[in-house]
């Protein structure tokens, strides 16, 4: 069939809106007509090669729509069901079959390889062609996170999808699949914190102020958000934020520590920044746990006061907010609808073929979360 899709072709490059041929679901994959897909950090670290995904490729992952089709195989999902959409993991691996899809021994290949699963190998071309002026068909690499949702219709697999009720707003709830739930997953999943423990979540974007909302659900106190930003430190405010601090001001490290003397019993670090993640981790009171989500470049390195670490601090890795989609998605779309997770607070929606606008302003800080949608 034919679509329209976001299709980077060089590292660093542009969104380039083009016509694509998306071909039928194979066994055990669905058809999905997208309605919003969220932009993520993560869509812009491959666009510039952090990580070595193959180009020219489809991006998106935090895709929502209605099924048409499904594939040979299919059982739980139906054409006509609402769904939204996140990652990929295998099933098989020890960590799936321990309950932790999110830390699949095979997240990389699923999800990052621009390609599909044969049965041995991430071998198979992802389902998107472009036709040349001369007839010939291109191979566009797509798949990526089992879905590759920048684009009017995806093909998905029957395990990366979530159904919800046909009265939900997709376009609000669509970055639940990776962004909202590793914010929120990191706090109620991961961390777990105690009701009036101490938290300093370092960066106020998507992810820091889902995070910042599931603190609140949690009972957390003092809640410290840190960021750059004047205007995303007054939105964190008003979701709950006890504290805010701007560290383009004042020192962070000195200002937590004069808030919670000793130190702060959690801290959360979403921007992938190394110098950023040093500050959290010195942060920490002694045995204060440092959860990791922000993504950076492979190879990239950070360096902890050994005695520092010696006290019983913990530094976490965290990947998908500790989430199993089928399970967790329905829990945060309830808080959602109890008032208590007001996502719609973060999103502001652009046209596909405003892709490049709504990436200059949430790099800019002027929006949180930008979502787009396939259909004016």
């Amino acid at each position: 069939m034919h679509i329209k899709a976001a299709v980077v072709r060089e590292s660093g490059g542009p969104f380039l809106i083009e016509d694509l041929e998306l071909e039928a679901p194979q066994a055990g994959e669905v058809l999905v007509r997208i309605v919003a897909c969220g932009i993520c950090h993560t869509d812009l670290i491959i666009r510039d090669q952090y990580y070595p995904t193959p180009l020219p490729i489809v991006l998106g992952h935090e895709g929502a729509g209605v099924v048409e089709a499904v594939g040979p195989g299919v059982k739980s999902v139906r054409p006509g069901d609402h769904v939204l959409m996140s990652f990929a993991y295998c099933g098989n691996c020890p960590s799936c079959l321990d309950g932790a899809p999110s830390y699949c021994w095979h997240h990389m290949e699923m999800n990052f390889s621009g390609m599909r699963y044969s049965g041995k190998a991430w071998d198979v071309p992802a389902p998107l062609l472009r036709r040349l002026p001369s007839g010939k068909p291109e191979r566009i690499n797509g798949a990526f996170f089992n879905q590759s949702a920048l684009a009017t219709h995806a093909i998905a697999t029957e395990q990366n999808v979530v159904v919800v009720a046909p009265d939900l707003d997709l376009k609000t709830l669509a970055p639940l699949g990776c962004g909202f739930q590793t914010g929120a997953g990191a706090i109620l999943n991961t961390l777990r914190p105690e009701v009036g423990s101490s938290l300093v979540i370092l960066g106020a974007g998507n992810v820091g102020l889902a995070a910042l909302m599931a603190a609140v659900v949690a009972r957390c106190s003092p809640i410290i958000v840190i960021d750059q930003v004047p205007a995303r430190l007054e939105l964190a405010t008003s979701l709950g934020a006890t504290h805010v601090i701007d560290a383009s001001r004042v020192d962070a490290l000195d200002a937590v520590m004069k808030l919670c003397p000793g130190g702060v019993r959690y801290a959360l670090e979403t921007t992938g920044n190394p110098g950023v993640l040093q500050g959290a981790f010195e942060m920490l009171q002694t045995r204060g746990v440092c959860g990791l989500i922000g993504g950076s470049r492979i190879g990239t390195k950070a360096s902890f006061d050994m005695t520092h670490l010696l006290f019983g601090r913990t530094v976490r890795g965290i990947l998908q907010g500790d989430s199993k989609p089928k399970k967790f998605l329905p829990q945060l779309i309830e808080l959602f609808r109890q008032g208590l997770f007001p996502v719609d607070r973060l999103v502001r929606f652009y046209p596909l073929e405003d892709i490049e606008h709504a990436i200059a302003d949430m790099k800019s800080g002027q929006v949180i979360k930008p979502v787009l949608l396939m259909e004016r």
